[in-house]
């Protein structure tokens, strides 16, 4: 520490000679504040010096004791205590003081009459995924997002499915230049359109991550109103989601890298050619090489008996 100050003191640059002699800034200036003969006013060693004032608008000094009086007074005033912001907003108005938020905070702590946090309630608590037997269709659905890039016009677009886990059908899906929770919620009624699901019925689990369209009050609320359980995989956990992770990498390989989309009309023209070839034709080993909508209809005819996995 001594070495870095002398070499300072000829008129070397801070940020070099700290480097040099490999010491934080941080740790510099905090001894040169803490050891500085200097500063005896300051009563914050954490930071700089506390005034003990504050300024009115027509530049009068106004000191920290009589701004705690006219808190006390207007906490007292109406019987409503406010908040410290709203504090903050009186003072400058009833007083014409020129404080922040932040001064306020600190006065109204040292007089103990910060008002308690309040408790936010989540409407629609999380529910952790856990792993399941799934042995039909409608048991368990997943749904994500991916998003793609329209070279022609240097703009991304945005793909949001669900499919079920048992027979890999995406059974709908969102396609646009934009995604947000009202185009989940229209894509998860839908869904249970297609496959003639009701309130009241025995609805399937819909998984997701914690992307924002998901971790809205809408989709929460949408949810609950149709009678659906929802689940949000726990944070860096993909392989709580994995077919429909897998879906993405597939539609990764096998339609967004094959083609330079000049427009969104290409995009919504590909994509959902595609869509109609991955549900009706697209063998899949784990389906005994048939396609997601055969293997569906075959169990749903008791055609083939199904296979129990978890997932």
């Amino acid at each position: 520490m001594k070495v870095a100050i002398k070499w300072i003191k000829k008129g070397y640059k801070i940020a070099t000679v700290l480097d040099f002699v490999g010491l934080s800034e941080s740790t510099y200036y905090y001894n040169i504040n803490h050891n500085s003969e200097d500063d005896n006013s300051s009563n914050n060693p954490n930071g700089r010096p506390i005034p003990g004032y504050s300024y009115s608008y027509a530049g009068e000094k106004i000191s920290d004791e009589q701004i705690k009086e006219w808190l006390l007074e207007l906490v007292a005033g109406d019987g409503f205590p406010y908040g410290y912001k709203k504090l903050t907003t009186c003072l400058k108005e009833d007083y014409m003081l020129k404080i922040n938020h932040k001064k306020v905070y600190r006065l109204c702590k040292e007089l103990d009459i910060l008002r308690p946090q309040r408790k936010i309630k989540n409407r629609h608590p999380r529910r952790l995924a856990k792993r399941d037997e799934i042995s039909n269709s409608n048991q368990l659905w997943e749904m994500d997002l991916k998003y793609g890039c329209i070279t022609g016009i240097d703009q991304f677009f945005f793909q949001l499915s669900v499919i079920d886990v048992f027979d890999r059908s995406i059974i709908d899906y969102h396609l646009g230049l934009s995604c947000k929770a009202e185009d989940a919620c229209r894509v998860l009624k839908k869904a249970l359109a297609k496959r003639e699901l009701t309130k009241g019925m025995d609805l399937p689990v819909i998984r997701t991550d914690n992307g924002s369209q998901f971790t809205s009050k809408l989709f929460g609320s949408t949810c609950q109103s149709l009678g659906m359980k929802y689940q949000r995989i726990p944070v860096k956990t993909p392989n709580m989601n994995a077919h429909i992770e897998s879906f993405h990498s597939i539609l990764e390989d096998e339609c967004y890298s094959r083609n330079e989309f000049q427009s969104y009309i290409e995009v919504y023209e590909i994509v959902s050619e595609y869509m109609r070839y991955y549900n009706n034709r697209r063998r899949h080993g784990s389906l005994n090489n048939q396609a997601p909508t055969q293997y569906y209809r075959a169990v749903k005819d008791k055609k083939i008996k199904p296979e129990v996995f978890i997932a």
